[in-house]
């Protein structure tokens, strides 16, 4: 079940990044950063980098095949962590900068930037102001595994690393549909993501590039590079599929995710929560709703709306959720059958090589090789599983009699027939009486 007050396209804001700042963090990445640039002086090197205070930034790389949302998701991370976005095209057009003005001109000739061109560029930008104290996200860079070890040689190290994936296939159609708003630079879709107001509608362009025999093209040539670029971040790789909505790969408030939160972040709640976690049994409901109370209280909830993803889950919760003044304006049920869940959960696998996710009938690994090492997580189980539906599907008519305006839809069809359903109950007018 979902519920939510906000309209699809403002994207659910994120946690605070890298709010705790560890000594253990601290010196492991000043031993890196000393192995890595070997300075003559250590003593002035680490009072410098101690001065800089500025481990905690983000530096994310967002990396995924053409259409598969990686802009956007990372203009919205850019705007929630007021981080710096980088990509190949505004590296090159930095103004007043010999390194960018001979990249154009080597990339105008040759449609490529030469690695060592490529690294001064990136030291270059790097090294100002905004990308030091406020951090960067590297949006489909590096590009091949030359960049890879350009980067890492010269000690630019990402915290983290997120790669989209998605079927070809449902590449180029997306593709196909795509627009861009050149005073923005907001990425569009003729289908799925249509601007309402019609001032954007009608200075849209078509981006270059988007017929479906240069993005097979691009895709091939994606496809070669990245298995050689993965293999260079293993312990901070994630791999999201792109084959959903953006919002859903940028992030959902979900009351799981606040509960690690509340845990990592050594708050109060966090503290009565941790006795929870070590012995894996579930966190009392009146502890939840302290967090989820505190949570949706804060100013982005207010001004823009939440999602609930898995909660409540049964009638308590739904109390609960009532008397802590919070009333969704939409509710959703996604129903599904038995067979079709077993079939879509039990058979997913995880690559721990290089954290590619992969489902036997759906997605199998294109490798026997890839298919001999993969695992299953244990809640993917098949008695995990049926005893998870059961609990639902227990719960569900009590909760359905409390939200008695409720829109219950069939989640056993492809993706976007499941969402235009959703998008469907969002866009209508409110009822007359909050649910």
């Amino acid at each position: 079940m979902d519920a939510t007050t906000a309209p699809h396209r403002i994207p659910p804001q994120m946690p605070l990044y890298g709010e705790t700042n560890h000594i253990f963090e601290l010196m492991q990445n000043m031993l890196e950063q000393l192995l890595i640039h070997q300075p003559r002086d250590p003593i002035t090197f680490m009072i410098d980098h101690l001065q800089r205070n500025n481990d905690d930034v983000p530096r994310i790389i967002i990396l995924g095949p053409p259409a598969s949302g990686k802009t956007t998701i990372a203009m919205w991370l850019r705007k929630h962590l007021n981080s710096s976005h980088l990509t190949m095209e505004n590296l090159m057009a930095k103004e007043h900068s010999p390194l960018a003005a001979a990249a154009r001109k080597h990339y105008q000739a040759t449609k490529s930037v030469p690695s060592t061109l490529f690294i001064r560029l990136m030291e270059e930008r790097l090294s100002e102001e905004d990308c030091v104290q406020r951090g960067w996200i590297l949006d489909g860079i590096p590009e091949t595994r030359e960049q890879v070890l350009a980067i890492q040689t010269r000690g630019i190290v990402p915290r983290h690393v997120i790669v989209l994936s998605a079927p070809d296939t449902v590449l180029i159609e997306r593709n196909l549909g795509k627009r861009v708003d050149p005073q923005t630079g907001e990425i569009y879709h003729t289908t799925f993501d249509w601007p309402p107001v019609t001032e954007v509608q009608n200075r849209l362009v078509v981006p270059a590039g988007i017929s479906e025999p240069e993005t097979a093209r691009n895709l091939l040539e994606y496809h070669r590079n990245i298995i050689r670029i993965l293999p260079s971040y293993p312990k901070i790789l994630k791999v999201i599929s792109a084959d959903q909505p953006c919002v859903d790969v940028f992030y959902q408030v979900c009351c799981g995710q606040l509960l690690k939160e509340a845990v990592a972040e050594k708050s109060r709640f966090g503290q009565e929560i941790q006795p929870f976690f070590e012995k894996e049994i579930a966190v009392p409901d009146s502890i939840v709703a302290k967090v989820l109370g505190q949570r949706l209280d804060e100013h982005d909830c207010v001004q823009q709306g939440w999602v609930l993803h898995g909660f409540p889950r049964d009638l308590d919760q739904a109390h609960l959720l009532d008397h802590l003044g919070q009333k969704p304006n939409r509710v959703f049920f996604l129903n599904v059958p038995l067979d079709s869940v077993i079939e879509r959960l039990t058979l997913r696998r995880t690559d721990p090589v290089t954290g590619e996710r992969y489902h036997l009938m759906y997605k199998p690994p294109p490798t026997m090789e890839i298919q001999a090492r993969l695992l299953q997580h244990p809640k993917d189980a098949e008695e995990r599983v049926k005893f998870k539906v059961d609990l639902f599907y227990r719960n569900s008519p009590e909760l359905e009699k409390f939200y008695k305006q409720a829109i219950a839809v069939n989640g056993d069809q492809d993706p976007y027939t499941v969402f235009e359903h959703l998008e469907s109950g969002i866009i209508h007018p409110l009822p007359s009486k909050a649910l």
